[in-house]
């Protein structure tokens, strides 16, 4: 099979993920001595420096990891909650709204993401909080080559930025232009914040523990904190609702969070074990999927064939009916039922010879389901099948990242870093940097597991994925994609699992995704029986799904998909994706 690169291959350690900045200086740390947690750490910070437009310290991480020393699977959540003023009624009867904005101040939540990447560093990691953080400080102050997406997207919001955000236009747009592709671009405020950082840590303490605790109290009860909460309390903003608003984030909110360790989900599949995060993100429903698929012989079906494609297509229908039923961080979510075989036995038996348009959530333990009020169908594909923030003229466009490591020692990491996107929220002008909007993903209804709740986490769409094989540790795996994030991993892992592929032959091979479930992003759209697919697929097959039922939209070639992976089995392997020209593994 055609792949666009080799798989990498190696016994000293391997990097990929979506920027080659990022991978580079993740492989730089591990031949400098430090291991998998410390170039996990350092690449997720250059990641915010490289590829702002997908995500920023004003966002959050998932991760999940294996510690060669602990022998076990591990989950991060640097997830941040929403504040303590964000109820359901402050937005319904205080400021008429019935979904939180796609922009601006009020989606905010805690910024995770420096939570979660220090708590790695801290428990797993082996270098200083100033040595992590160096080259992402070095890429902020001398700038970073713009990349096409960093450029196009700042372009989406450019009119934004001039009419409506001023401090985003007085660091997005040098000389008061959109920068061009390949330019460079800095971000000495940013790169000043992390300096601060660094040195507050250094006087408090001179173990490489207090410094990071110490870092951990600068961001959070420190001067970050105070800067967020200033910011929250006493400006207002054009938001996508139409109207302006000011925050509900605080210092108390922001001093009340702590990143947390948590176990991970787990389901055993035809000698492996899968590894994702509770349901407070998406993770379960690619556990769910693997359920489903578990009783069709799919190896006997062929690789994106017909019959392949329709049964995947159905079960990921199925399994993200039930993620919009039953997860979420404000109820109880019956995780063990959901993947119960019983229950997956029944859901098994809907999956018919077409395709439903239907949204059919199941009922595990007997619980009655209930789904949010209906919104709108969409016309038009969820652009980019990323994770959308809505731009001036109500288009969407953004992002996320993602990053794998292994190293010599066996250690291996798959992280998402996401939000706080550049066109995300107004920039805080002496950050560098602006407020995430994950609160967007709650929905404005009692009595759903994904309600708005002060203090609760929102159900994201974050996946980063983790399997052993035969009980051993084997592969680190991820890609952005929002709602997609567990279609496509999905379909990379079948494709390995099922078919022999290489790391990078399931990378690159034609990717497909279902559209059929709401957005987990406003306005929250459906687009039932839309089934996206990559053109290189034979035609004959997209007029056989087309047969049974299914609204194929051929996409461009290499359009669908953004995976990079990292594995352990006689030689340390990486791969990275193709599509964008910006994903990269590095090893040896």
């Amino acid at each position: 099979m055609f792949t666009t690169r080799p798989e990498l291959t190696g016994d000293f350690g391997m990097v990929a993920g979506t920027h080659w900045l990022a991978a580079a200086t993740g492989m730089s740390v591990l031949e400098r001595g430090g291991n998998a947690f410390d170039a996990a750490v350092a690449a997720g910070f250059v990641l915010q420096v490289a590829e702002p437009h997908l995500n920023g310290p004003g966002g959050e991480v998932p991760i999940l990891l294996w510690s060669e020393a602990e022998r076990k699977v591990s989950v991060v959540c640097g997830q941040g909650v929403a504040p303590a003023a964000a109820t359901i009624d402050r937005f319904t009867s205080g400021l008429g709204l019935d979904l939180v904005p796609g922009t601006g101040l009020l989606a905010a939540t805690v910024p995770g993401a420096f939570g979660g990447w220090l708590l790695l560093l801290e428990r797993w990691g082996t270098w200083p909080l100033a040595d992590v953080l160096e080259p992402a400080i070095s890429y902020a102050e001398r700038g970073v080559p713009v990349v096409t997406g960093m450029a196009a997207t700042i372009g989406t919001v450019e009119r934004l930025f001039a009419e409506h955000w001023p401090t985003s236009a007085a660091t997005w747009l040098p000389g008061g232009a959109v920068p061009a592709p390949g330019s460079r671009l800095a971000n000495p405020v940013l790169a000043a914040t992390y300096r601060r950082v660094v040195a507050e840590a250094r006087a408090a303490s001179p173990t490489r523990e207090g410094q990071i605790a110490a870092a951990r109290a600068a961001w959070y009860s420190g001067f970050v904190a105070e800067s967020i909460a200033k910011f929250c309390a006493e400006t207002a903003w054009r938001d996508t609702s139409g109207e302006v608003h000011g925050g509900l984030l605080t210092g108390d909110d922001m001093a009340a969070w702590r990143a947390g360790v948590e176990e991970p989900v787990t389901f055993g599949y035809h000698g492996h074990t899968v590894c994702k995060t509770g349901p407070w993100g998406q993770g379960p429903v690619f556990l769910q999927q693997l359920a489903l698929l578990a009783g069709h012989d799919l190896t006997a079906m062929g690789h994106l064939s017909p019959d392949y494609i329709h049964t995947v297509t159905e079960a990921a229908k199925l399994a993200f009916a039930d993620r919009e039923a039953w997860y979420g961080d404000s109820a109880e979510v019956p995780v063990s039922d959901l993947l119960a075989e019983a229950y997956a036995g029944e859901r098994r038996a809907l999956i018919g010879a077409t395709a439903s348009l239907l949204q059919r959530p199941g009922s595990p333990g007997g619980r009655s389901p209930r789904l949010p009020a209906a919104r709108g169908v969409g016309a038009g594909p969820q652009a980019g099948a990323g994770e959308p923030t809505v731009r001036a003229d109500g288009a969407v466009s953004g992002d996320t990242c993602h990053i794998d490591v292994v190293d010599r020692h066996g250690n291996m990491v798959s992280a998402t870093p996401s939000g706080g996107w550049l066109q995300s929220s107004p920039t805080i002008p002496d950050l560098g940097f602006c407020l995430g909007t994950r609160a967007q993903m709650f929905w404005l209804e009692e009595g759903l597991p994904n309600s708005l709740r002060p203090g609760a986490r929102p159900r994201t769409t974050l996946s980063p994925s983790f399997a052993l094989r035969d009980g051993r540790p084997w592969l680190a795996f991820g890609t952005p994609g929002g709602d997609q994030q567990d279609q496509w991993s999905l379909n990379f892992f079948l494709s390995v699992v099922h078919f022999g592929l290489n790391l990078q032959e399931a990378i690159d091979a034609p990717m497909f995704h279902s559209e059929h479930f709401p957005s987990s992003f406003y306005p929250r759209e459906s687009r039932p029986g839309v089934l996206a697919v990559e053109d290189r697929v034979p035609g004959a097959v997209l007029a056989e799904l087309r047969r049974r039922g299914h609204i194929v939209e051929p996409r461009d070639p290499w359009s669908l998909g953004r995976l990079s992976a990292v594995a352990r089995e006689d030689f340390l392997k990486a791969a990275a994706n193709p599509r964008g020209a910006q994903g990269y593994a590095v090893g040896r």
